[in-house]
């Protein structure tokens, strides 16, 4: 179904198949009618402020995150990598998060959520597998999180159950010093 062998995939009725999360969120945002809309405004610009954020989250945020948060997950990780990442993460990445995407805003470009805040603030879940990371991860890039999780209560459980796995992991590469 997806050449790629990756996670998520949607297959659709004829066979066809999306994948890459960020696509995903698209199709499903243009498939909802008006609902839709109000997670992915119709007005050009401000969609393309909010791809802007959903394709930075995949080129600069998240290839930050195996290193930190897949060993929860049984994958071959690089503590040097982890915090190499992690550096990259404060110096970088998240004064981008703060002082463009969520300048002046609750959210992504927008007092509401939207897709791109669904695309960028779960995966920061990751980066709990390692606690002492964590504690060193800003509390305006934490209070987004929660806002954002907070803001889509249909999805708690599915949260929870990546929460609960990252949290739970016990492996050496857990008590890591950033």
């Amino acid at each position: 179904m997806n050449p790629c062998h990756c996670c998520p995939t949607v297959e659709m009725d004829d066979g066809k198949a999306i994948w890459e999360s960020n696509a995903i969120l698209r199709f499903l945002a243009n498939s909802a009618g008006e609902k839709g809309n109000e997670l992915y405004p119709v007005d050009p610009v401000m969609r393309a402020m909010l791809d802007t954020a959903m394709d930075w989250r995949t080129t600069e945020l998240y290839t930050k995150l195996p290193d930190i948060g897949y060993a929860a997950f049984g994958f071959p990780v690089s503590d040097d990598k982890a915090k190499e990442g992690f550096a990259k993460l404060l110096e970088e990445v998240f004064p981008i998060l703060t002082g463009t995407f969520l300048k002046d805003t609750k959210f992504v470009y927008s007092d509401t959520p939207t897709i791109a805040d669904l695309s960028i603030a779960p995966c920061l879940t990751f980066i709990q597998t390692r606690p002492k990371f964590w504690a060193k991860v800003p509390q305006e890039v934490k209070d987004y999180q929660t806002r954002v999780l907070d803001a889509f209560p249909e999805t708690k459980e599915s949260f929870d159950m990546l929460l609960n796995m990252v949290t739970s992991f016990e492996g050496k590469e857990a008590d890591l010093e950033p």
